[in-house]
Order: structure tokens, then sequence, then C-alpha cells
């Protein structure tokens, strides 16, 4: 490849004389010579293009070109923690060839039942013929790891997993505090040790015989039982448990993953935040708006029909995924927010008056303090908050201490979204329900990262958003239990949610009808129905158990940057590694990560109170999802240890 270069500026040197390669053996350099200006831009042009390269212009940190990481590469498809969790899940072809192959039809719904998507798991892009997995030599030579079949034996002792504490198992090795010093390389790998070969083959338990999950907030009913008839509807959540996943497959799912940010390739640790959508997403709201595009409910016409069962196809979806009775305990809204902000204008008013009190933890978002502050306000009831430890734990003790006969509600979060704590709500819904008391779980930051049975934790009410679980942003849903739903006010007044008008009285339709005035999101329903569909195909279980061990990864690997001080330390943790370096603010932080395309939210995260609880007011928050590999928190910690050895700024 050849490349011509035209100008008509020389290059001189600062005396005025004509400057150049020629000019070095006292030859006069050509007259149409690039100037340096020129030669500058035509290279920082033609290296942004080159991958694996980028440009550092616009970046105020004087930050140095990274040395090696401390210690060995990562393999190209990394399995973290031992898991042996090798690549399975295989290419899906359509099940019908008329339409495009992500959008199968559903053939136990009616004939006009809309067309909606069935997600291709583990490489929707690549070509025919259908991708196979690559199987390491783990699962290679079973016979290495002892398949056994046994039922799980309940147990009080506490798993260093969250969300494996029914496992009896060894107690896991004391690891010694991590050395700041920049050659400490055990840090970067999860131990290997005994509790972790025990958790390998707990991970081959024959699902028959198993009626707890393991994880500390809910049971797996038996769904499997021949006393009890077969139900497609559950056992899809279910049925790919303990299952390994192609992350490398699954990353060829999202586009923008493929994206380069300042030449270099896109590192999204921004997850709690927002979390990126995947191809079958992508596809599904598009074909929505090609082929199904229309207001529901109110129509004959063939179109209206599409639109209306693949608007309440998602809403099927939500009520499955999150273990819900019936679709008519789902409401749609725009988000968490918005779901927060109707539970406190309607049950809220309607229940909560003067000297009543509410309770929330430290832990909590400004969109669940917010509400029930203006509430308060305006009825002259009192909010009361649930401390939390050291470590940024709900200090469990001092829920019964806090309730009263005053107390009304309990609004808390499931997983923070600064510290990544992982609450005990289910044992705080049952202290809330021996006093008579209704619970809120903002199930904002757990949807994505843990299994949700609402029915089995028993929660009156339960709020998510939508962009938060790989589906799109403007759309969530609100579950309410039935007998609330009933005689809670409507909201909002307008179309869509009565039955009959006249000027002397208005007549509502049934819930969830009478809270969704007027046209809702209906291609981001749809959009989200496909989101928890894709979901459920990698099997949450699965997402769980993988996050966790990258979770645990990257928090070793951060404890070697020296002057890194983590904020919120937790035993149960999902997904969120706050921190604070020493020297820098966090804005500079992010500016540094920023420059070799790793993108993490810096600021307060909109949860002031819990960070003022640490004597901070803002942190960085790298935040991770199952498309995360350990390869990009090995760039993460290069980054920052270079900022820890860089004091200039």
């Amino acid at each position: 490849m050849t490349t011509q270069l035209t100008t008509s500026n020389p290059v001189r040197h600062v005396d005025g004389s004509d400057l150049g390669g020629a000019a070095l053996n006292g030859v006069a350099p050509p007259s149409n010579f690039p100037d340096e200006a020129t030669l500058q831009k035509l290279a920082n042009q033609f290296f942004s293009s080159v991958p694996n390269t980028g440009s550092t212009s616009g970046l105020n940190l004087d930050l140095p070109d990274l040395a090696p990481p401390p210690h060995a590469p990562q393999p190209a498809e990394p399995i973290t923690a031992l898991s042996a969790r090798a690549p399975n899940i295989a290419y899906q072809k359509s099940l019908n060839p008329e339409i495009p192959e992500h959008i199968p039809n559903y053939p136990d719904y009616p004939e006009r039942r809309a067309i909606a998507s069935a997600p291709v798991i583990g490489g929707a892009n690549i070509p025919k013929p259908p991708f196979e997995p690559h199987v390491p030599e783990t699962l290679k030579h079973p016979e290495s790891i002892p398949q056994i079949e046994h039922t799980l034996p309940h147990s009080s002792r506490d798993s260093a997993y969250y969300f494996l504490n029914d496992f009896t198992a060894p107690e896991p090795a004391k690891t010694a505090p991590v050395s700041d010093n920049y050659s400490v390389a055990e840090s970067f790998q999860l131990p290997h040790d005994d509790h972790l070969t025990q958790l390998l083959i707990d991970d081959r338990i024959d699902q028959k015989q198993v009626n707890h999950t393991g994880f500390y907030f809910t049971d797996i009913p038996d769904i499997y039982s021949k006393d009890q008839q077969y139900s497609p509807e559950k056992v899809f959540k279910f049925s790919n448990a303990h299952q390994p996943l192609d992350i490398q497959a699954i990353r060829r799912d999202f586009p923008i993953l493929q994206e380069r940010v300042n030449g270099r390739p896109l590192v999204w640790f921004d997850n709690a935040a927002t979390t990126q959508k995947p191809q079958t997403v992508i596809d599904r709201i598009a074909y929505f708006y090609q082929h199904e595009n229309s207001n529901i409910h109110r129509a004959a016409h063939e179109l209206a029909a599409r639109a209306t069962d693949a608007y309440e196809h998602a809403r099927n979806v939500v009520a499955r995924f999150i273990g819900a009775p019936s679709a008519k305990n789902i409401i749609f809204v725009r988000g968490t927010t918005e779901g927060i902000n109707l539970i406190a204008k309607t049950w809220g008013e309607q229940n909560i008056g003067e000297g009543d009190e509410i309770l929330v933890s430290h832990l909590e978002h400004h969109a669940n303090i917010v509400p029930w502050y203006q509430l308060s306000k305006k009825t002259g009831a009192k909010l009361r908050v649930i401390p939390v430890d050291d470590t940024g734990q709900i200090i469990l003790e001092e829920v019964p201490k806090l309730i009263n006969e005053r107390t009304k509600l309990v609004s808390i979060t499931q997983v923070s979204n600064a510290l990544g704590t992982v609450t005990p709500v289910d044992e705080i819904i049952q202290i809330a329900h021996a006093k008579g008391v209704r619970v809120l779980v903002d199930g904002a930051q757990s949807v994505s990262h843990l299994p949700t049975d609402v029915e089995s934790i028993d929660t009156d009410f339960f709020v998510f958003s939508g962009h938060k679980v790989f589906g799109p942003t403007g759309i969530g849903a609100v579950y309410a239990k039935t007998e609330i739903l009933e005689n809670m006010p409507v909201w909002e007044g307008g179309g869509n949610m009565i039955q009959d008008v006249t000027f002397e009285q208005v007549v509502y339709q049934p819930a969830p009808n009478k809270f969704e005035a007027g046209t809702g999101n209906i291609a981001d329903a749809v959009g989200l129905g496909a989101a928890l569909e894709y979901v459920e195909q990698l099997g949450i279980g699965n997402i769980a158990r993988y996050e966790h061990d990258l979770l645990e990864y990257g928090l070793n690997a951060l404890s070697s940057v020296p002057n890194l001080r983590l904020i919120g330390t937790a035993k149960n943790k999902a997904s969120v590694m706050s921190f604070i370096l020493k020297g820098y603010s966090t804005e500079q932080v992010g500016q540094a990560l920023n420059r070799h395309g790793i993108a993490v939210r810096s600021g307060h995260h909109c949860a002031q109170p819990i960070l003022r609880r640490f004597g901070v007011e803002q942190t960085v928050r790298p935040s991770l999802a199952f498309y995360n590999t350990t390869e990009e928190i090995d760039l993460l910690t290069s980054v920052l240890h270079q900022l820890a050895r860089n004091k200039s700024i």
C-alpha cells in the first residue's frame, strides 16, 4: 500500500531554514514537503484506523503508555475461578422459514398471535453453518470431575457465594490481604480451593431432585414433580440451569461491543447505569415497526390485533420472569422511578397519613427516597432509615426495632446501585409482614443479576426498569398483589383505561389497564419481552454464577492497586465495584479510563446518602454484566496501576 501526500507547506526550522530528511544530508527538501502539523494530522488519522491503537488527543491527563499487566495474560475465552463452565449454548435455527430467523412464531398462541421474538443465543450474528461450540479439556474429559446426584441439604452455614448459602461445603480458605505491591500477580487469580471444586460438583446436580435454589431469598418450585402438571411457562425460566455460558459467543450477540472508543475496543463497565442490547432485541423492535405498528386495544383491523398480541405477550413474559401469579399483576411504566412514584401517589396517598411512618434503608437510590419524602411533606408522615454497617450491609437486627404500630410501608432496594450490596429482602419482608406492614422491593439493580420470584418472597410491590436488564429505555414494570391493585386509586386519567365516560360518571377498567392511561410505550414493551426471553434462554442462575466469579476476580484485582479504596465491601454483593483513588478526582480517573475505551460511571450515582455514610461525595463505579471478561478487568486494573504510579496531573 502506498500513500501519496501533497501539500504546499514546507517544514521550516525555527531559524527559517527548510528542514527535512533531505536537508539533513545537505540536500534541499522538495517544495511540496509537508509541514510538521500536517504530518502529525495524517499520522493520527492513519493510526486511529489501525486496530488496537488509539488517539490520546483531548485528554488533560499526561498518562504514559501502559506497561504490560503484572500477571500472565488471560486466555482468549476466559473461564474464571476454575468454574469449568465451558461454552455449550448451541446455535439455534428459525422455527419458521417464512419469516426472519430471529422472529419465529409462537405455536401455543391463537392464529393471529403476534410474531414475537425467540432469542438466538450464543452467536446470533455468526455465519452458517451453525456454530460448533468450542469445548475445553475440562468438559472433553468429564471423568476428571465426579458426577454425583443428590439433593441439596439445607445448612445454616453461610457460603462464600451469596447465591449458594444452602450448599454444604468446606469453609473457604482464608486468603492474606493483597499487598499494594504492583508485582503481586496472585491478586488477579481466584483461589483454587476445595470450595470451588465442590461447587463444580454441585453444578451437576440433577434438577429433578432439587427443591431449593440455593439463593438465599427464594426457592424454585418443584415443577418437575410427577404430582404436578407440566407447565412450559415455568419450565422455560429454569430450563438452562447449571449450563455453561459461551461468553465470547454471547458477546457477538451485542453489536455495540464491536464499537471502538478512542481507537480501542469498547469495554462497557457502566452496566449499573444501563445495559447494552442484544441483536435480538434490536431486531424485535425493528420488526414491530415494520410489521405490527398500531395502537392497541382499540380497533378491529389486523395490525391492531398484532400490536395488542405483541404487547400483551410482553406482559406475560414479565410476569413469568419475576414469578408473578398473573399478567394482570403487571403494570407497564417508564421505569423504576415512575413505578415508585405511581405507588406513592396512589396507594401511598390512600394509606399513609399524618404521623404514619415509612421505612427505607441507607442504601437507597434517590428514586426510592424522593417520592416518599414528598409524600411525608404532603401528609405529615415521617421517613425513617435502616442503618448499614461499615461494609455497607443492612443491620438486620435494627429492622424490628424501627417498625412500630405507625409504620405503613418498608421500601427497600434488593441490590444497591452505588455499592452492589445484596440486601436480605426476604428476611425484611418476613419481619414487616409479621407486624402487618407492606413492603416494596426496588429490583432495578437485581433483576438482571439474580433470580426473582415475587410470590416466593411474598413482596407486596416490585418495580424494575427494562434498560437495566438488556431491554430498551423508557419501559419498566410494577408488580403488585391482586388485592392491592383492586383497591388502589388511579393515577392518571385518559384513554385506554376506562370502560365508560359521561360528564357525570367515569367507570375504569380493572387492573392493570386502569393504571395505563393513554398510548403506552408499545414497541419498547415488546422489546422488553424479547430481552427477558434472551435472559431466560441463558438462564439467570448461570448468569449469577458467572458474574459472581467475575466480581470476585475484579475485587481481587482492584485490591492490588496502591492507594485505591473500595467503597462497599459487604459479603453479599452483585456487579458493582465502587472505589476512589487517592490523588485523583473521580472525573480524572473516568477520563483516563475513557482514553483506553473503558466506560465507567463517576459521580454520586443518585445515591448521595449512602456515599456520605462512607465519608465521600463521589466514587468511580465499574459495574459488570455477563458479557464482561477477565481480560477487560485486567485492562482496567493496568490503567489504575499506571495512575497510582503517576502522581502528576
